[in-house]
């Protein structure tokens, strides 16, 4: 039988050959290299057998899908060694994350940090002995006897849930486990892994279920990536936003007001101003008006738009006043609606670009809290487009470029797009979906930036832009959304009337820049490790003397600095400068102004950079105008 290769070319193969031995007819490198196959588009495992005509491609650990595979195989291998130590442990599913996999078990003691060096060692014994990795497949009848035999519970439930007459099983050694595949050939491909942490994960993440004992961990082809994977974890825990958040003193949760409701403390709240104040001045220059609207809005503004029906388990439960229902809100868009409709609309009014920072709460699970970035109460740095069909490509244009200069602004360079197409349940009309998918992929091409298409990706309402921003130490976060709605216009029936005095329906753009302030602030903590550029820091310049001499001269330092808008504290304490200096770095301030006598008889200041570098002896004028060009330039350094 003939095989056909990625490369057009045909292989001769006798009848019953697998893809394995497609890749030993092509050469014996690449059989030694093999760790799965494609074939017909699907990934297969090597063991699979192939049909005349067959289009196969050979997987080694350089393609894009053998990462997961790996990892995959790793969690059946961590498996397999948690029972070996534990008689009573029940498996239940494993599957593959970012970075990583878990596998979650049900055990009655639960597991220890201690016990993770210990499967490990089990898991190394087992990847030594290179079991064969094997499929099979089984009816369901037999696959149900299989495990209740075995005593494993959850896997005849997950099969009396999947509905199929016949699932396929895989088997190393002595471990049988419930899989689609593919895996790895054997055990010994696993070479390079490290289990990470525990954490207690409800059975299919409903609470009304059991408890089960989640084990994290990663695995990758070279050990030099498993050791730059753990580097960049060690890095993270020393950047979480949570820990600097409190070292910091720039927020803060209360059990006393509730979880997932943050606090902006004095320093975070500066910084969170400064935010603001630049986030309203660029919408202002790029054509933008401020709305502000309420917090709660009766229950038929919630019917019409839609999120009793479809989003009433994330709403917070009603409250009657003088007989009425009345929710908080959880997004803005009805009352940016509402304000459309509070006149009539012509074609010479488009486009309206109205923006608001609106807060707004959605309920969340406690377990998926998550310091400033899962919350419960947030404020939407929100924005809706109004436009007319001939306007939607230049104003998709206009968004995604202001939406770039801003991460930039913010030191974020690494930026990538996802255009989200159409699912196969959607509103909307093919004319208004192909006109709104045509202007995010003529825009985002014009900008410049990489991106990928996520081919029926999109909500039912409409596709969409996501921007993807890479921080400090690589993490990708998903940050900015330029959304298509076809499904709002509709039930409030918004309409304009144009040229031809025709009423017609408005194209309508949702756009959320930073995502909400509580998470972007989590996120740029992490990014700069919470040592922010002089132009966001919470405290900008930190004034402190060397002995009482000097008090009056700071204090007229201050008043001047502050006069000017600049964010500056005093430290006139009697303490030696040495531990001043050590306090104000562990605050992470950018400048620390030491003044001796020298300073105060010449009007001069001596400045100690966060880095360690100094300026000795400036005359006052010519740090003014540093620090005033800082500000103005926004930029990353800490001088000029």
């Amino acid at each position: 039988m003939e095989i056909v290769l990625p490369d057009k070319n045909k292989v001769l193969l006798e009848n019953d050959a697998t893809v394995a031995d497609v890749a030993k007819k092509i050469s014996e490198g690449l059989f030694k290299r093999a760790i799965a196959g494609r074939v017909n588009g699907n990934l297969v495992d090597l063991s699979t057998k192939v049909k005349d005509g067959d289009q196969v491609t050979i997987i080694t650990e350089k393609d894009p899908e053998a990462i997961d595979i790996l990892r995959h195989s790793t969690a059946h291998l961590m498996a397999q060694a948690v029972q070996r130590l534990f008689k009573d442990v029940k498996v239940t599913i494993g599957p593959t994350i970012q970075d990583g996999f878990y596998y979650d078990f049900d055990i009655d003691t639960p597991f220890k940090e201690e016990d993770l060096e210990k499967i490990e060692q089990v898991m190394a014994d087992i990847a030594r002995q290179d079991l064969p990795i094997i499929r099979k497949e089984l009816t369901k009848e037999d696959a149900i006897k299989l495990f209740s035999e075995m005593g494993e519970t959850y896997k005849v439930e997950i099969i009396n849930d999947l509905g199929e007459d016949v699932v396929s099983v895989y088997s190393q050694g002595d471990f049988v486990d419930l899989c689609r595949g593919p895996h790895l050939p054997s055990t010994g491909f696993i070479k390079h892994f490290k289990l990470l942490s525990v954490a207690g994960a409800y059975w299919r993440g409903d609470e009304k279920n059991k408890m089960l004992q989640r084990i994290y961990g990663t695995a990758w082809f070279k050990k030099s990536e498993l050791d730059e994977y753990l580097n960049r974890l060690e890095e993270a825990k020393k950047r979480d936003h949570r820990r600097l958040g409190k070292e910091l003193e720039l927020f803060g949760t209360f059990d006393e007001i509730g979880s997932g409701l943050i606090c902006w403390m004095p320093k975070g709240a500066k910084v969170r101003a400064t935010i603001e104040e630049f986030w309203r001045r660029e919408h202002f220059k790029n054509g933008y008006d401020l709305l502000y609207t309420p917090h709660i809005g009766k229950s038929n503004l919630w019917q019409t738009s839609g999120h009793l029906d479809f989003y009433s388990e994330n709403m917070y439960s009603p409250m009657d006043i003088e007989g009425q229902n009345y929710y908080i809100k959880p997004m803005n868009c009805p009352f940016h609606i509402m304000i459309y409709k509070s006149k009539n609309r012509s074609y010479r009014d488009l486009p309206l670009r109205w923006a608001e920072l609106g807060t707004v709460y959605r309920y969340e699970r406690s377990g998926v809290l998550h310091g400033l970035l899962r919350v419960r109460g947030f404020t939407q740095d929100d924005a809706h487009i109004i436009c007319a069909q001939d306007q939607i490509v230049e104003e998709i244009e206009e968004v995604l470029k202001f939406s770039l200069d801003i991460w930039k602004t913010f030191g974020f360079t690494s930026i990538k797009g996802y255009i989200a197409t159409r699912p196969e349940k959607s509103v909307g009309d093919d004319s208004m979906w192909k006109a709104a998918t045509d202007s995010l992929m003529e825009s985002i091409k014009k900008s410049g930036i990489e991106y990928e298409i996520d081919e029926g990706g999109g909500a039912f309402y409409g596709p969409k832009i996501d921007l993807k921003v890479k921080d400090a130490i690589g993490r990708e976060w998903q940050m900015t959304t330029i959304q298509f709605d076809f499904n709002l216009p509709e039930r409030f029936d918004m309409v304009y009337v144009d040229r031809d005095g025709k009423e017609k329906r408005p194209y309508m753009v949702h756009r959320a820049l930073l995502g909400s302030l509580e998470r972007f602030f989590g996120v740029l903590i992490e990014h700069y490790a919470g040592a922010f550029p002089f132009w966001l820091a919470p405290v900008q310049i930190k004034i402190m003397n060397i002995s009482d001499e000097q008090a009056d001269y700071c204090e007229q330092l201050y008043r001047r600095l502050k006069a000017e808008g600049f964010r500056v504290e005093m430290d006139l304490r009697n303490e030696k400068i040495g531990y001043k200096i050590r306090e104000a770095q562990l605050f992470k301030v950018p400048h620390m102004i030491v003044i001796g006598n020298q300073e105060k008889e010449k009007n001069h200041v001596s400045v100690r950079l966060r880095n360690g570098e100094t300026k000795n002896n400036l005359d006052f004028s010519e740090y003014f105008g540093v620090i005033d060009e800082l500000n103005r330039s926004k930029t990353l350094n800490l001088w000029r």
